[in-house]
């Protein structure tokens, strides 16, 4: 078994425009202030990381590291969430997903895509330069507007979606082949792989790609009353990330899991801080140690009601509480007994 490394955080949700939000020193000393022992870094905010520096030059991440390093962090995992997000984008969300490319592809599909995919091999790149072994994505959607079959589905429709999906993600798996980097990939309402089913769906499409694993993330679990316990059971071997985020499912007598296009703060399903939800991360904790998980344990804050601040400081504190250092003997070793061919045979009757 393995001892899981934490407190990390997702600085996605914190990056901003005042101090100490606004710099690398500065959002790595208020992580390391609360706690934390490792960020999940964003690379779409160049204030904090260049990726494209980070792919080009060794040097320009031994910085990086250096400048987490005086904090004691360490990086978990680069995050290009929203650029693999537009590696497939279907037709009805192009206006709404524009906005995470630069000006100079809005309104053209296949530059936005072209965009996006050399940003994921520059991910490969930076990864490697800076010792990373895995790295946090998204997948993207071609199927999701079809998600419910209503109208019937045509025959094919769903296995056209992810043969396409496959073809333009296997030459980036390739690139973290290379780099020897898993690409994880966060099972999300919105993307084509959101569930295991579909993780398996398209990990067949990809001819079971090496690099092709998951980022576990139990709160959207939570909001598809999925059964997030057993999916460690079924899924575990692909787990390479780990996004502590804790949700809550409480249906009404109006809405259920598709929220009536309701605000967060009204949904039956709400994501919240830690602790505040209702995610057994004890149990969860419990079975990646078991499972020997080998990554971090790394805080994604969500929440409509509580600010993220505070969210962050319980946060840490909360995965602190639930990492298990795990045991090296059996708890009744004091009682066991040497090793003895013939009495073992003695004790069978035999």
């Amino acid at each position: 078994m393995k001892t899981i490394k934490g407190p990390g955080i997702f600085l996605a949700q914190f990056a901003g425009d005042n101090a100490p939000f606004n710099s690398l020193a500065g959002i790595a000393g208020w992580a390391a202030n609360l706690g934390f022992k490792a960020v999940q870094m964003p690379t779409t905010d160049p204030r904090l990381f260049d990726l494209a520096k980070a792919a080009a030059s060794v040097n320009y991440c031994d910085e990086v590291r250096g400048t987490l390093k005086e904090h004691g962090l360490d990086i978990s995992e680069l995050s290009t969430h929203l650029q693999g997000q537009l590696i497939a984008v279907h037709p009805a969300y192009n206006l709404q997903f524009d906005g995470f490319a630069p000006a100079s592809v809005h309104g053209n599909e296949e530059a936005r895509r072209e965009w996006a995919t050399e940003q994921m091999k520059l991910a490969a790149g930076a990864s490697k330069n800076l010792g990373l072994t895995a790295h946090a994505s998204f997948s993207g959607a071609l199927a999701w507007p079809y998600f419910y079959p209503w109208p019937q589905r045509p025959a094919g429709l769903i296995e056209e979606a992810f043969k396409e999906l496959a073809k333009r993600w296997i030459p980036i798996l390739n690139a973290f082949e290379d780099a020897g980097v898993d690409v994880c990939y966060e099972l999300h309402p919105g993307e084509d792989l959101h569930d295991g089913t579909t993780f398996e769906r398209f990990l067949g499409a990809v001819n079971n790609h090496s690099r092709c694993r998951i980022l576990f993330d139990p709160s959207h679990m939570v909001l598809q009353q999925l059964d997030y316990l057993k999916f460690i059971d079924h899924y575990h071997e692909h787990i390479r990330a780990f996004h502590v985020k804790d949700a809550e499912f409480r249906p009404n007598g109006k809405s259920g899991v598709y929220a009536g296009y309701q605000d967060w703060i009204d949904r039956p399903g709400r994501f919240r801080s830690l602790g505040d939800g209702q995610v057994d991360f004890g149990a969860i904790f419990s079975k990646l140690a078991q499972y020997n998980y080998p990554g971090w344990a790394v805080l994604e804050w969500e929440d409509c009601i509580k600010n993220g601040e505070d969210g962050a400081r319980e946060g840490a504190a909360y995965i602190l509480q639930h990492l298990i250092r795990v045991t090296d003997r059996a708890f009744d070793d004091f009682a066991g007994a040497a090793s003895d061919v013939e009495h073992n045979r003695r004790l069978l009757g035999i």
